[in-house]
């Protein structure tokens, strides 16, 4: 039987992955998401029997230790090997403590809380393992944006395939039309249009000539370009955005640190307390060491009580209710802790394209030049010239002329000149005409003489997208606009109540500025690269906490690092995606005003939560030491307190069956 040879590129994102069994190329793809999940799986499963063992034990005690053992085995064992991992370390956390509470438990015959502790402590394991998998997928997918090989020319104008890892500076390369461009050059010959809406998140193709630098990642869309390699793959544009994302990970504040140093000092202090009650009470007090009264038992219930399962699950499940609730919304958040720190957000960064713009080019007027031909005329001609054409000017000047109802004029030897435009002849009185239309350089080397300055200036002003039509001594400059959202000056007017807003862009400043104009933004940044957001971002986080929100692969490195990033899941790219905090399924703006008043709700139950739970441990811990509360009144008051906590985190559930509130009430 013939084996199946393992690619060089699975072995290289698996070494490089860690070791992840998600990104083991050795195994079956559903046996990889066996293994990404295998701890929730396990989890979910001894709870299940958990609650068989709770439910057996009213008719068989030795039915239901079984399922114990069992729980005991599944969960308890992976606690019991981190526990002596951490102890082997010197290091005492919050984590111990409830490893111990749980097998200390059983020798007071409370095997069942201790059960639970060891379920609720892998449950909430298991999901942040899951949350932190998720983050390593914008790189994933990143590093497989970009084509593994390349067309090579040689010395003697041969062509061959080769790994982009051999290829270095001076290489010639081949690019042909629809394909990706795998390394950084120099065109050398050729010219075509380049969509670099996978790198700068703008829709409209640029053309790109002789002496022009294409970037990696981008896609040839017509002509055929010979490129000489200007850079090594690990120094490229998508190896130089994997570079920030990576740091600006590394960077990211952590909302969770003070939980956990808080965790270290409270789960070493009871540990200490318990020790020393159980050495020190004979001493000072008429109590002895063993029995139901001893020091030893007083110590275990004091353990056991001041273990902290309602502090525990007091802000998970507040945050699930919360992201439940969120859901329903249409927004998908990756972990609870996104709603603490929206909470505390002063600032807001939008990024233009796709986000508050559809990325869909309009048509909104037509300069005329010359009084040869009239409007209509040379609108027909366009559309006959540019039907059939895919780019998005193309496909906004043929809706244009639907709308004005301009049929298509017939136009015969169509050639198409990739990266400059389209001509052919059409018959006009009669007469054989050549038509042309294209970029604005394109048509200005065609343009006669007297008219070239009028076609300049015209093209100039507002600073907008324009495409232009020549026939004869005629000219039609059609000036062009990224869709500003429906509603969304509105949208930004109710959200500056709450936060403030700017915008970040890659275009060009007189495009910015109609574009924040039309939204009512008063600040924005434009000609913004992906480290240019990146910087303004960083700058803009050491006085107060920021919120980006974005689509494109450029806005990942910003949507990392930010407090908290916001991606676009419909029309965002899958590696914004990755990279945020939290996803707008439905690309709808408007709910990241609920989202804000959600954030703070949740903030305030999980403060509330976690006081509660303090309260219910220190009076419970207190009266158990003190030998007031027997044990079965103790283990009430820590279930029921788990209870009260689990049952005020359900109000967040209501927050997303309700109905969006108006836009004025944001």
């Amino acid at each position: 039987m013939k084996k199946k040879m393992v690619s060089p590129h699975l072995l290289e994102d698996y070494f490089s992955s860690g070791f992840e069994e998600t990104q083991n190329p050795f195994i079956k793809e559903d046996s990889r998401l066996w293994g990404k999940y295998s701890s929730l799986l396990y989890s979910l499963f001894s709870l299940g029997l958990l609650i068989a063992a709770f439910f057996v034990s009213y008719f068989s005690q030795n039915l239901s230790n079984c399922f114990l053992i069992i729980v005991y085995f599944f969960v308890g064992t992976p606690a019991l090997i981190d526990t002596a991992k951490d102890l082997g370390r010197l290091k005492i956390n919050i984590e111990v403590l409830m490893t111990l509470a749980a097998f200390l438990s059983v020798l007071i015959g409370s095997q069942l809380e201790g059960a639970l502790l060891l379920v609720l402590f892998a449950l909430s394991h298991s999901l942040e393992h899951m949350v932190t998998q998720k983050t390593k997928g914008a790189l994933s997918s990143l590093q497989k944006l970009a084509p593994s090989m390349a067309i090579v020319i040689d010395e003697k104008e041969e062509s061959y395939q080769k790994s982009v890892k051999e290829i270095y500076p001076g290489t010639k390369i081949l690019i042909r039309a629809g394909e990706v461009v795998p390394l950084d050059g120099k065109v050398l010959e050729g010219s075509s249009y380049v969509n670099l809406s996978h790198i700068t998140g703008e829709s409209v193709p640029i053309a790109k000539k002789i002496g022009d630098e294409v970037q990696a990642g981008s896609i040839n869309t017509d002509g055929t370009l010979t490129v000489e390699v200007i850079k090594t793959s690990a120094d490229s544009t998508l190896a130089k955005i994997i570079k920030l994302i990576t740091e600006a990970g590394a960077a990211k504040p952590k909302l969770q640190r003070f939980l956990d140093r808080f965790g270290d000092i409270y789960a070493t202090t009871i540990i200490l307390i318990s020790i020393a009650i159980a050495a020190l009470m004979p001493l000072l007090f008429s109590i002895p060491y063993l029995g139901v009264e001893g020091a030893i038992y007083r110590s275990l219930a004091f353990l056991i009580a001041a273990s902290p399962c309602a502090l525990i699950i007091g802000a998970p499940t507040a945050y699930l209710g919360a992201i439940s609730a969120s859901a329903r919304k249409g927004i998908l958040l990756k972990g609870g802790v996104i709603l603490d720190a929206l909470a505390d957000c002063t600032r807001l960064f939008f990024d233009k394209t796709g986000t508050l713009t559809t990325g869909k080019l309009s048509c909104t007027s037509v300069d005329i030049i010359g009084d040869t031909l009239d409007e209509k005329t040379l609108l027909q001609i366009t559309a006959g010239l540019e039907n059939g054409a895919h780019h998005p000017i193309a496909e906004a000047i043929l809706r244009f002329a639907k709308e004005q109802k301009a049929k298509h004029h017939e136009v015969k030897e169509i050639k198409v000149i990739p990266g400059c435009g389209v001509e052919g002849f059409v018959t006009l009185k009669d007469k054989q005409e050549k038509a042309f239309v294209g970029s604005p350089d394109y048509i200005l080397e065609k343009t006669p003489q007297e008219l070239k300055k009028q076609v300049e200036e015209r093209i100039s002003r507002d600073g907008h997208v324009v495409a232009c039509t020549l026939v004869n001594d005629s000219i039609a400059i059609f000036h062009f606009e990224d869709e500003v959202r429906q509603d969304g000056k509105e949208i930004l007017q109710n959200l500056t109540k709450h936060i403030e807003i700017e915008m970040l862009t890659g275009d060009h400043k007189d495009n910015a500025k109609n574009v924040a104009d039309q939204l009512g933004i008063s600040s924005f940044h434009s000609d913004v690269t992906p480290d240019g957001k990146l910087d303004i971002v960083k700058k803009a986080s050491e006085k107060e906490h920021i919120i980006m929100v974005g689509d494109g692969i450029n806005d990942a490195p910003a949507l990392t690092f930010a407090y908290v990033g916001i991606a676009m899941g419909g029309v965002g790219s899958h590696t914004a995606v990755e990279a945020s905090d939290a996803v707008l399924l439905n690309d709808d703006i408007s709910t990241i005003g609920w989202l804000l008043r959600h954030a703070k709700r949740t903030h305030k139950i999980v403060k509330q939560n976690i006081a509660f739970a303090l309260a219910a441990i220190a009076v419970n811990a207190i009266l158990s030491l003190a030998g007031i509360f027997p044990l079965f009144i103790a283990v009430i008051m820590h279930e029921g307190s788990t209870v009260l906590v689990g049952l005020n985190s359900l109000r967040l559930l209501r927050g997303g069956a309700q109905r969006s509130k108006s836009l004025r009430n944001l």
